[in-house]
């Protein structure tokens, strides 16, 4: 995946690197049609809204219905157990989706799919006035062409209702379904999940980090940063008009969260750090999440004097994320610590100062990742600030 043009790239080098052995359960199960449906409309199977947008156009999801309908095999779907009674989708949101749609005889229309993604994300399902409503979904009759020309497709334009005969036998295809639980390490970060989704996501559209991550650990935190994500003021600061298509700026939001939070806590890589607090964010009550928003609004408005250079490297002339994590954990630690909001705006001139200082620039160039560097930006900051 190309680098994006507007951020400096940093390499994660210690997680290149790393190879972990893993004691793992991997459970094949056969599940009927009408099983993995119940699992998604009773919320046993979350909802993958988080993932990915539903990307599937009605002619594909179609042939994806055609398949099981006569017989033909599709890729297994992986499951990761959560805990008792609850999974969460690794691989195959697209197919078990479209099995959803399919049994509700709704498909959603493609302008809405970014809405219906917050409707998840608030509810944890799609209500059934939310399906009711033609704003939103279109009837999922199937679109299919004949094989050959001048013949017709006996399925063409059916929905579920009018399978008549093979509705049955529908309902009673079986997908393979390959449930996932990690017996060891016993870490906090869940890694073979995260690792997994990122093997199996490699071999067509490589998700990034933040991507993966957003679809393992998403929470009411998260949705707290998809929120301040959309202020125009941080759009402004980090000079992206719309979100970044790979959620590269909800990773900043994240880390510098994770770092006000957790910094003495800090080991590499970044990847398993910004992992262990996305699942600990999972946890955050609403007080907290709400202060977390006040508290960055304040950090937005005491960058009010500063210009749209203010976090752009002069060496790389792209906005530098280590910094913008070392002037945030700076300015606003002590206000977090007495759950307090920033009152004092910050000083053009000393962030110029901070990104001048020879040790902040070096460590904001080489070994972004170490121990050592985090925490020497992270000094620098509060001294020259």
């Amino acid at each position: 995946m190309a680098t994006p043009e507007w951020f400096e790239a940093e390499v994660d080098d210690e997680e290149e690197f790393s190879v972990r052995e893993y004691d793992i359960t991997a459970v094949p199960n056969d599940f009927n049609i009408r099983t993995i449906y119940d699992f998604v409309d009773s919320g046993v199977v979350s909802i993958p809204g988080f993932q990915r947008n539903y990307v599937w156009d009605i002619r594909r999801a179609s042939k994806l219905i055609e398949s099981l309908i006569i017989g033909l095999p599709i890729p297994q779907i992986f499951l990761y157990e959560e805990s008792r009674n609850k999974f969460s989708v690794i691989d195959g949101q697209q197919r078990l989706m479209s099995i959803y749609y399919f049994k509700k005889k709704r498909f959603p229309r493609e302008d809405k799919r970014p809405a219906l993604r917050k409707i998840i994300e608030q509810t944890g399902t799609i209500p059934s006035e939310v399906l009711a409503n033609d704003d939103y979904f279109t009837n999922f009759n199937l679109q299919l062409h004949a094989s050959l020309p001048g013949q017709v497709n006996r399925f063409n334009k059916l929905n579920y209702d009018t399978l008549s005969d093979d509705q049955a036998q529908f309902d009673l295809r079986t997908v393979r379904n390959v449930v996932i639980r990690q017996n060891s390490p016993n870490d906090d970060d869940d890694s073979s999940i995260y690792e997994i989704f990122n093997r199996l996501n490699s071999g067509g559209i490589n998700l990034t980090p933040q991507e993966i991550r957003v679809s393992l650990y998403h929470s009411r935190f998260y949705a707290m940063l998809d929120k301040l994500n959309q202020l125009d003021a941080w759009r402004t600061l980090i000079g992206l008009q719309e979100p970044d298509l790979h959620a590269k700026d909800v990773e900043i939001l994240l880390r510098s969260f994770a770092m006000l939070w957790y910094s003495s806590e800090y080991r590499p890589s970044m990847t398993r750090f910004l992992n262990l607090c996305s699942r600990r964010f999972k946890s955050v009550g609403e007080d907290d999440i709400a202060y977390c928003e006040r508290l960055f609004i304040s950090f937005i408005a005491a960058c009010a004097q500063l210009d749209d250079k203010a976090f752009i490297s002069t060496q790389t002339n792209r906005f530098s994320i280590s910094t913008f994590e070392a002037v945030f954990v700076a300015v606003a630690e002590e206000a977090f610590r007495n759950r307090e909001l920033i009152v004092r705006p910050i000083d053009l001139q000393n962030l110029d100062a901070l990104k001048a200082d020879p040790q902040f620039v070096k460590a904001t160039l080489t070994s972004t990742a170490s121990s050592a560097n985090v925490a020497l930006r992270k000094s620098r900051a509060k001294e020259l600030l």
